[in-house]
């Protein structure tokens, strides 16, 4: 991961810090931050302050070997039939990557999980830090991630599409107004999702967690989108 930091440092930046929103590897360098200013890799902070304290006993950067029988299959849409196989695209994920000890954890992909997992975790978000008595986050901290960081010459922003009613915090989609952006949520609710179609938001308001655990690549139905809606 340090390696990796030190090569991007030598790329000319995109554009000027603070005059556009880019989806980028942000993650990793706040990871490798992570390492510097604990004096531990990465994974082994992950461990010892988030995984264990929340008990999030399948959670990590690989899956043991008593356990690949539980890796999730990975799936793709066919739009023209309706029919659904083996994810078979770019880029290749193969599950016997994740049997092998990784040398590089990154910040922004690459943890493996289970919904009961990430679940203990966003319950964590919205109880403001806090999770059956176990503290990770401070109040204040939670409330400061979880508001738009965007000054509002850059929105709306996205990438591809920008798309309005909401806004970006420390690593978290914000909810600025619903009915921009088409979404049954309170104002200030906040969450992400991943490429195969995975989701989780938090409703503070509503004290609401919702997650799902799709692994569909390339998606283009409305299931998401329905979930919150059914919810």
């Amino acid at each position: 991961l340090e390696d990796k930091i030190k090569e991007l440092a030598q790329f000319p930046l995109i554009f000027q810090p603070g005059t556009r929103w880019n989806y980028s590897v942000a993650a990793d360098v706040s990871a490798h931050l992570v390492q510097v200013l604990s004096g531990m890799s990465f994974d082994t902070f992950l461990q010892e302050k988030i995984f264990d304290p929340l008990d999030m006993t399948d959670t990590g950067f690989y899956v043991p070997q008593d356990k690949a029988n539980r890796l999730a299959a990975l799936y793709e849409h066919n739009p023209e039939d309706g029919s659904f196989r083996r994810y078979q695209g770019e880029p290749d994920i193969p599950d016997d990557d994740y049997t092998v000890t990784t040398r590089t954890p990154m910040g922004g992909h690459g943890l493996v999980s289970t919904t009961e997992d990430y679940m203990k975790f966003a319950q964590m978000l919205v109880n403001e830090g806090e999770l059956e008595g176990t503290h990770i986050l401070s109040r204040k901290t939670v409330e400061y991630m979880t508001m738009n960081h965007l000054k509002p010459e850059l929105m709306p922003y996205g990438n591809p599409i920008p798309e309005y009613g909401r806004g970006f915090g420390l690593g978290f989609e914000v909810i600025l107004d619903p009915a921009l952006k088409g979404v049954m949520q309170s104002i200030g609710s906040f969450g992400w999702g991943g490429a195969a179609a995975t989701n989780f938001w938090v409703d503070p308001k509503e004290e609401l967690v919702g997650i799902i655990m799709t692994q569909l690549m390339n998606n283009m139905l409305s299931f998401q989108s329905d979930f919150r809606v059914l919810t």
